[in-house]
């Protein structure tokens, strides 16, 4: 995790931004950290100034282009973030500038029938797709290298440069108090992991649970059937330091 700015600026709204990104190029390659161009946000977009950023194992396996597919490149990687909104497009009216936000893969319109079911929020327009490479509204990239190359989108948000350009469907608000350092885990992990216990599994008062896996998303599993009232949580994982770190407080012994 790691600081990748800290402010906005009058001077940049409506203009393209020169700012530094981790590229990929290829499969299994270091990724270059080098200068490019970002677009100003079109209808319906936000501009984010990124100030922290995680590492997530889907990272991980995009980076190896483990599946074929995937393998478009040039492309920035990242989806779990947190910064500030340095500018809005056309039509935004929900977020302004200097807010504080996450960026979120699997964005809601909020209107299709999949929002409005209460089974799914599986949005038919802007849920999560790892062979999209570019933006809703114009199907182009906002990425650009210093030579005028077209640089990929990555699950819709492309969080490993010091800005980047979203769908306003993919961006939620958070609390200005909210430590941002820490809320970049809820981009994914901690939000996958509280929505299994949650939603998935639906985690009643007095119920035992039992969480295999205790990496991030099992441990947030953890604290969704804590927070729900679970009496007993039984956490399973071949890793004997998990007991040190989590078995004191959460887990059954």
């Amino acid at each position: 995790m790691g600081s990748l700015g800290s402010c906005t600026s009058d001077d940049t709204v409506g203009k393209v931004i020169t700012c530094k990104a981790a590229v990929a190029y290829g499969p299994g390659q270091p990724l270059v950290v080098e200068e490019i161009r970002v677009d100003p946000p079109q209808k319906m977009e936000v501009r984010i100034r990124v100030l922290f950023t995680s590492i997530c194992h889907t990272d991980l396996s995009a980076w190896k282009s483990e599946n074929e597919a995937q393998r478009i490149y040039p492309r920035i990687f990242g989806h779990e973030a947190s910064g500030v909104v340095e500018s809005v497009g056309e039509g935004v009216t929900e977020f302004e500038t200097g807010d504080h936000v996450v960026p979120i893969f699997n964005g809601e319109c909020q209107k299709c029938v999949y929002c409005k079911s209460e089974k799914t929020n599986l949005c038919e327009k802007y849920r999560v797709n790892p062979f999209k490479s570019t933006m809703t509204v114009d199907g182009k990239c906002r990425f650009w290298s210093k030579d005028g190359e077209p640089i990929y989108h990555f699950l819709n948000t492309s969080t490993f440069s010091e800005y980047t350009v979203l769908d306003s469907a993919c961006v939620v608000k958070i609390d200005s108090k909210a430590p941002l350092k820490k809320m970049t885990l809820l981009s994914c992990g901690v939000s996958t992991g509280l929505g299994a216990a949650w939603n998935t599994a639906n985690v009643r008062a007095e119920a035992t649970v039992a969480v295999f896996g205790l990496g991030g998303v099992g441990l947030a599993v953890v604290e969704g059937a804590r927070t729900r009232g679970a009496s007993r949580i039984i956490g399973v994982d071949i890793n004997p330091d998990k007991r040190v770190k989590g078995a004191n407080k959460n887990l059954a012994r």
